[in-house]
């Protein structure tokens, strides 16, 4: 029977955890010497990238195109139009996507590839601004660039300086550090992300809490002066484990939790709504982000809130809604 490989000793289990710590180390120290390499240079192309009245196109082969794929993918999420162009496709007629008014981003460790010298032609061809990034300051990609972004030139965490480890790392801090630069430059803030990320988590977490919260049918309330067996039997049959307390106008004047029904249980069989009620309930607005919702109920360490029109949680009003912890764990909000 053979044995199984994935099975080690455990000294060598330790020195392949040394071994993991130690890229991560290497890799650690090579974005602090990034962090210490930014000059006025980051900044230009920053302010370029804002300034440009078409689209940033990016463009990088092998493992720099896959770090600029994600350049142009953060940019777009983040209000900047972008789009990734393969170096070898572009030379087989998709320069075509590359226009006067255009910025292009080339990303290139070596700053030397052969693919890239078509697309920086036909740059210089149309006067587009080059945004350069390499590790080298005498490559084609850094001379030829409007504005070079040299990067420190690192060791590779791989034992034959060969495989792109350490220096796709550094590529990838400094684009996301061009992408979160450009985002502050456009004010591009909640309400773009929310925009353009209608759907998964994200999404979910900048929607407002009137998009998820159960609506009028499901509100488990009762007048002032409802017996409490009945109370009881509304908070059992709505399922939140709370009962609104309303007054003549429907208005929220308290809740009762099942706290408040610990606390009177002697005296419940007597009691009304308005005996047992906490007063000055807590509310939210309809318009408070999901995350923020959650981070509310996790704060006040409470399981359920009921909603109200936006800008009137500091006074009597009528509730639109109800929100349950559980909601956001059953949408994958935690």
């Amino acid at each position: 029977m053979t044995a199984n490989p994935l099975l080690h000793p455990a000294e060598t289990a330790s020195r392949v955890l040394t071994r993991g710590i130690e890229v991560i180390e290497l890799e650690a120290q090579a974005l602090g010497e990034l962090a210490r390499a930014l000059d006025t240079h980051f900044v230009e192309a920053c302010e370029a990238i804002v300034q440009a009245k078409g689209r940033v196109v990016v463009t990088g082969m092998g493992k720099s195109g896959h770090i600029g794929r994600k350049l142009a993918a953060t940019l777009a999420a983040t209000g900047t139009p972008s789009n990734f162009v393969h170096p070898a496709e572009a030379a087989h007629g998709d320069l075509g996507m590359l226009v006067p008014g255009d910025v292009l981003v080339v990303i290139s460790n070596s700053g030397n590839t052969a693919e890239l010298r078509a697309f920086l032609n036909h740059a210089e061809a149309l006067g587009v601004l080059v945004i350069g990034i390499a590790s080298r300051p005498d490559s084609q990609v850094i001379t030829r660039a409007s504005i070079g972004i040299c990067v420190p030139n690192v060791r590779e965490a791989c034992p034959a300086n060969i495989a792109p480890t350490t220096s796709t790392t550094v590529q990838l801090a400094l684009c996301d550090a061009l992408a979160m630069a450009v985002m502050d430059l456009r004010g591009f803030g909640r309400d773009g992300m929310r925009a353009l990320h209608p759907g998964g988590a994200i999404g979910l977490r900048l929607a407002p809490v009137s998009r998820i919260m159960h609506g009028r049918s499901r509100l488990p309330l009762v007048p002032a002066n409802t017996p409490m067996r009945e109370v009881v039997t509304v908070m059992t049959s709505k399922g939140f484990g709370i009962a609104g307390v309303v007054d003549d106008a429907n208005q929220l004047v308290g809740v009762i939790t099942d706290g408040d029904l610990r606390r009177h249980f002697e005296t419940l069989q007597s009691s009304l709504a308005r005996d047992v009620m906490s007063a000055t309930p807590r509310t939210i607005a309809e318009d408070v982000l999901a995350e923020e919702a959650l981070h509310f109920l996790n704060e006040q360490k409470i399981t359920c809130v009921f909603v109200v029109p936006s800008g009137s949680q500091d006074s009597p009003c009528q509730p639109t809604g109800i929100i349950h912890i559980h909601d956001f764990l059953r949408l994958g909000l935690s």
